[in-house]
């Protein structure tokens, strides 16, 4: 209806018969009469009265279990991916079957719990989808591997809207094409609190897996991926601050669906990479944990560490969730483009510093106790 014009409906006689009101495509009411005085005289009759449309929210515990299950195995891919020649027995059975051409089985695990790893007020379902898968498939690229398949447990409340469900499937799914990863199975239970595993498999394709032990002294340390990004969106959202511009906004989107460099993993396997792993809680706290399994120190040049996007130092060097890849390469090896240069390994104790000294700003993200 124009802006000015109302409508009045009054507890008053009105007409009955089946031609007195129906129902138009869109929730409009149509009416063979309204009262005089309610509708502006330029406004001809008969009128058409707007009813608010409902939607409802079809939720976990109306479709029951199998009934999600079923909507879940729709969205996901569970056949005709490279993964599928080693998933022999797919999801349906009571355990799934898988082949391991290569004779070993790089494996890893992940949690994300709302309120801790994601808010539904920041983040869509699909997005939470694409983190879930992500984050467990950097830990396998940071082997040296190429994941192949995936186990996919949820923890949800009866109440949850089912739609929110199959757009996290989706999320999930879309992480999964590109990498051409098959969903082997998974479960399903009602809990509280929105809860998601995922456990991760992959292959070496027949290279030795790149381990956080391997680093010596001499070595160079590389960065392949973004850092920074996302404890920079994560600052925004705390803040309850809109983006004010695309700088801004990629920040968001790279909190929200991180963009980890898969492939780099694999080249750096390809290259000697002595020692590899991902950055999932701060760069410094990630190569503290390189230090301690190497047994070497590293230090961090901060004039080197990339920071096209004019990030703060502490960012960079502490924030987490960019699922960037740190690796430490012989002097003379070829390291791939993708790789850039950000510090050195000491002979030593085990330790991190930047530019020669202890870091003493923040540390890094710790689920237990004080920060890394």
């Amino acid at each position: 209806m124009p802006a000015g014009r109302t409508v009045c409906i009054h507890p008053i006689e009105l007409p009955t018969g089946p031609a007195a009101f129906r129902l138009r495509p869109g929730g409009v009411l149509s009416a063979s009469w309204v009262r005089p005085g309610c509708v502006p005289a330029a406004e001809p009759r008969p009128s058409a009265l707007r009813l608010p449309i409902v939607e409802t929210v079809e939720t976990i515990d109306e479709v029951g279990e199998f009934g999600l299950i079923a909507r879940v195995l729709a969205r996901l891919p569970l056949t005709e991916r490279r993964g599928a020649s080693q998933v022999l027995v797919p999801a349906g059975d009571d355990a799934a079957v898988l082949a391991i051409p290569d004779g070993r089985l790089v494996t890893s695990a992940d949690l994300l719990l709302e309120g801790r790893h994601f808010r539904r007020d920041w983040s869509t379902a699909r997005d939470v989808g694409h983190k879930a898968a992500a984050q467990n498939f950097s830990d396998i690229a940071a082997m040296g591997g190429v994941p192949t398949s995936l186990l996919l447990s949820l923890v949800l409340p009866g109440e949850l809207p089912v739609a929110w469900v199959e757009e996290f499937a989706e999320g999930v799914a879309g992480e999964c094409d590109p990498l051409d990863v098959t969903v082997a199975g998974g479960d399903m239970v009602r809990g509280e609190v929105i809860t998601i595993s995922v456990t991760v498999f992959g292959t070496l394709e027949g290279r030795a897996p790149v381990l956080r032990s391997g680093a010596r002294p001499g070595d160079l340390v590389y960065v392949a991926g973004r850092l920074g990004w996302s404890a920079a969106g994560l600052e925004l959202l705390t803040a309850g601050v809109e983006a004010a511009d695309e700088r801004e906004a990629a920040f968001l989107a790279e909190h929200r669906r991180p963009r980890p460099p898969y492939a780099a993993g694999p080249d750096a396997a390809r290259a000697g990479a002595t020692a590899m792993l991902d950055v999932s809680d701060g760069l410094l706290a990630d190569l503290r944990h390189l230090a301690v399994a190497s047994g070497v120190a590293v230090d961090v040049d901060s004039a080197m560490v990339p920071n096209s996007a004019g990030l703060r130092l502490d960012q960079i060097l502490t924030g987490g969730e960019d699922h960037a890849l740190v690796a430490t390469f012989a002097p003379d090896a070829a390291v791939p483009g993708r790789w850039f240069r950000i510090g050195s390994v000491q002979a030593g104790p085990p330790s991190v510093t930047v530019d020669g000294k202890p870091w003493d700003g923040p540390g890094g993200f710790s689920h237990f106790g004080k920060p890394e």
